[in-house]
């Protein structure tokens, strides 16, 4: 497995719905703070854990379950497409 090149940075993530989260990454890379900072859940934040798979060298895919209620029962598939950039 390549150097986890997201742990311990934060990123600006925007995606196609016009939402903007500032993800913060553990320095181990197992878990991400996240707060929402434009869109419809303003102001909502949790720390989760990361499901993470490295789909090619260095390029990784990840999978999280919110407890706040932004998914419903516990569990939906919403990919999403977006920028990341440095915070």
């Amino acid at each position: 497995m390549s150097e986890l090149t997201y742990a311990g940075k934060t990123f600006i993530f925007r995606i196609g719905n016009g939402t903007v989260f500032r993800n913060t990454y553990a320095a181990d890379g197992t878990t991400l703070h996240y707060e929402t900072i434009e869109g419809p859940t303003k102001g909502a934040e949790e720390t989760v854990t990361l499901h993470t798979a490295e789909v090619a060298p260095g390029l990784f895919m990840f999978g999280r379950v919110e407890k706040s209620g932004l998914t419903d029962d516990g569990r939906v598939a919403e990919p999403h497409t977006g920028t990341l950039e440095p915070a």
